[in-house]
């Protein structure tokens, strides 16, 4: 996969359930990689319902669109809490977008996140296609927890294997979530807050995230 004219990774962070975390674990993990002093990139690949510019507090132009011509510090919007991430957020839906051009174009002095449109359909498996890997996000409900296995296959088909499952809105999770994905629980996020970024707890959590091995496995 070329990222930025060499090779580098890109992390899908993905689910089948729309609602169950993507676009929070894909900031919260952002934010826990700038705290280890990484460069980081997080980027809304989901064109239709795009929320990652409201979560981050950022514009929602320019986005990935504008990307396919421009360089990231032409689009990418500072993260207000933290300068080390950058937010490329979707765009208008209506502006043509090749995504594969548009994440081509990111610097590999970055991680990359791609948060992932939910579903099964083309939108969800495009930024598969690109990723290297793929973060699983899922909610402890039955239904949530189906549609993610499914995204796992997905993931698995299009060369996008799961570096492990997340967990959210989860303190104690069920028995078997390994087993259930073929691949490991990383971790559980409360989210107990509606401010969830200035919550101890949340920040922490994530922290711990990535203190388990999900650096070592992008």
């Amino acid at each position: 996969m070329y990222h930025g004219g060499t090779t580098d990774a890109m992390l899908a962070v993905a689910g089948g359930k729309g609602g169950c975390g993507k676009t929070t674990t894909t900031l919260g993990l952002a934010g826990a990689l700038a705290r280890a002093e990484r460069e980081v990139v997080a980027v809304d690949a989901d064109r239709a319902m795009p929320n990652l510019h409201e979560l981050a507090g950022v514009p929602r132009d320019p986005g990935l669109p504008a990307l396919d011509t421009a360089s990231l510090e032409a689009v990418g919007h500072v993260y207000p809490d933290n300068p080390r991430v950058r937010i490329v957020p979707a765009g208008e839906p209506t502006a043509d977008c090749s995504l594969t051009q548009a994440l081509t174009n990111l610097p590999d002095t970055h991680q990359t996140l791609i948060d992932c449109p939910a579903g099964a359909g083309t939108a969800a498996a495009a930024p598969l296609r690109i990723a290297d890997r793929t973060l699983l996000v899922s909610t402890p409900n039955p239904a949530s927890l189906c549609d993610a296995v499914k995204t796992a296959a997905m993931a698995r088909a299009l060369s996008a294997p799961p570096i492990g499952v997340v967990l959210t809105r989860c303190e104690t999770p069920p028995a078997g979530i390994g087993r259930l994905f073929d691949c490991t629980l990383l971790g559980c996020i409360s989210l107990q807050s509606d401010k969830i970024f200035e919550n101890r707890q949340t920040v922490v959590e994530f922290d711990t995230l990535l203190g388990r091995g999900v650096l070592g496995n992008i």
